[in-house]
């Protein structure tokens, strides 16, 4: 795309890859460039550093973490996590539907809605952030308690808050629904393969188990996260979603001598003059240990996240046969190409869509003769094969049934599209009372069926059961509704589906551009064709890649 005159948010812009990023994007003219950080102050210095690129870019800032509920974001996670009303609302915002007011609250939404950003760049290393919060030592402390029949709802909470594919799959909903609402073209992400290319073989590891447990969790949150980008590259509405993952080290943001940083803090310097017995050096009350007061200082190469390396540290990571590394400036120019729609051969989404075996010409000739296979069975045995409720979701049987009930009751879909809303729901009201196979059919599979007057025939199962919400609410989501206002939203269906058929008549086309499939006046009310046309126009369901 063309970022002359847009908005390009970077998120992680305070980050190594992000800074390179931002310099590279800067040269294609974007009107203005947001840097989004964890903290105000390295945002403010990336900002700082790139004011002598930005040309006539506006560089805007925004910090706070945009994998948090906006009360949250900026509050240390320590901090938040140790406070019971944000710890809630974290955790009711992670495990609970993905409402309005969930979208609202989420950091990430509302710089989206602030900034409207035309193009989005995520140099967040979002899997470590999820994975490295340590699911398995939670999981054995919340036993532990458990055992000794000592569990708090506290306790709990922060076993939730390790979960890691709550909160990819959460966080990914947030973008999937930020970036259609605002119309973002584009969203690239920078991903990683959690070894730095290397296999389970892989030497560098944060714990004595080889490879460790956590840095695994980190691979599959990684490789996760990829499937769900190539799922959103899949949803209409959604932009051009490129993921570009580095698989080595990444270096460097600058090499020097100074003070040793670790986790955002430097390192003090200590030391033991005299040696312990070995018996003793460990127990509660050893000392013998000294703070000089001074702060370890060395030779290093910042290596921007993944920390500073000393040389030899540096000298081995990226030794032949190791992780070996990429410079941001080559992961930038990937992202630049693909932003500027010249493929790399980097892509994962596109790798993805190239290597998935999708719907095969075998297929769909076969298609043809199970369903005509099908049929002839029904034919054989007196019966007709609607739903099981097996497929899901509950709504597609519920279509299915209604739209097999309107096919007994209306000769075709110009019928269906005349009647009175009325007297379709009495006749219908009537075909249920008389057809007692029919009946008992949707009711075994677990769809009530509701009458006009408010009645409804059940069975004993009930797969979408009213719970602690109106009944009115969970009628659409799993019920068989033959009231007149169900009618009146079918009839609505039958009369657009006439008003496409005449759209395209009026073009008089013959050609392989015309919907060969689509339903015609005279056609009859068929079911799946029905619960199909739902699914691709009012659910917005349509398959874009094959």
């Amino acid at each position: 795309m063309d970022l002359a005159n847009r908005t390009v948010l970077i998120l992680g812009g305070s980050g190594l890859v992000g800074h390179a990023v931002s310099r590279r994007l800067l040269e294609l003219g974007p009107a203005r460039l947001v840097l989004v950080g964890l903290f105000a102050d390295e945002v403010e210095e990336a900002a700082r550093a790139l004011e002598p690129h930005r040309g006539d870019a506006v560089i805007e800032t925004a910090w706070g973490n945009v994998l948090l509920p906006a009360p949250a974001a900026q509050v240390p996670l320590g901090e938040a996590l140790g406070d019971p009303e944000l710890r809630r609302i974290m955790v009711d915002d992670l495990l609970g539907a993905l409402t309005a007011d969930v979208l609202e609250r989420s950091h990430l939404f509302r710089l989206f809605k602030q900034f409207r950003p035309h193009a989005v760049v995520d140099c967040i290393n979002t899997a470590t952030a999820f994975a490295y919060r340590d699911v398995f030592q939670s999981a054995r402390g919340l036993l532990a308690s458990a055992h000794e029949g000592q569990v708090t709802p506290e306790q709990v909470e922060l076993h939730v808050l390790t979960l890691t594919m709550p909160q990819l799959i959460r966080h990914v909903q947030v973008v999937s629904a930020a970036v259609r609402e605002f119309k973002t073209q584009a969203y690239v992400k920078i991903g990683t393969s959690g070894t730095g290319g290397m296999g389970l073989n892989v030497p560098y590891t944060h714990s004595e188990e080889w490879p460790s447990r956590t840095l695994l969790a980190k691979s599959a949150v990684a490789g996760a996260h990829s499937l769900l980008l190539f799922l959103l590259g899949r949803t209409p509405g959604a932009p051009a979603t490129v993921e570009i993952k580095p698989t080595a080290a990444i270096a460097w943001r600058r090499i020097g001598y100074g003070p040793i940083r670790r986790k955002g803090g430097t390192v003090a310097r200590y030391d033991c003059p005299t040696p312990l017995p070995l018996d003793e050096a460990f127990t509660a009350g050893a000392d013998g240990w000294v703070d000089t007061g001074e702060i370890l200082e060395s030779v290093f190469i910042d290596t921007g996240e993944n920390g500073m390396f000393a040389r030899d540290e540096f000298e081995t990571v990226t030794s032949l046969g190791s992780m070996e590394f990429i410079t941001p400036e080559e992961v930038a120019q990937y992202v630049v190409l693909e932003m500027a729609g010249q493929p790399t051969g980097r892509d994962i989404v596109a790798a993805l869509d190239a290597a998935s075996a999708g719907p095969t010409y075998r297929a769909g000739m076969l298609r043809a003769h199970a369903i005509e296979r099908l049929r002839a069975l029904e034919d054989e045995h007196s019966i007709r094969s609607v739903a099981f409720e097996m497929l899901g979701p509950p709504r597609l049987t519920k279509h299915l049934y209604e739209g097999f009930i309107w096919s007994k009751l209306a000769t075709s879909v110009g019928d269906l599209a005349s009647r009175r809303p009325a007297d379709l729901a009495a006749s219908a009201a009537q075909l249920v009372a008389e057809d007692g196979t029919l009946r008992s059919f949707v009711l075994s599979i677990g769809l009530p069926i509701v009458v006009e007057g408010d009645r409804v025939y059940r069975g004993e199962a009930i797969i979408v059961p009213p719970q602690n919400e109106p009944i009115e609410a969970v009628i659409p989501r799993g019920w068989v509704d033959l009231r007149v206002r169900n009618c009146e939203t079918w009839i609505g269906r039958a009369r657009a589906v006439l008003a496409q058929h005449a759209a395209a008549a009026a073009q008089v086309g013959s050609g392989s551009d015309e919907d060969w499939d689509a339903m015609r006046p005279d056609d009859p009310v068929q079911p799946p064709k029905f619960a199909a046309w739902i699914f691709k126009y009012e659910d917005d369901g349509e398959r874009i890649k094959r």
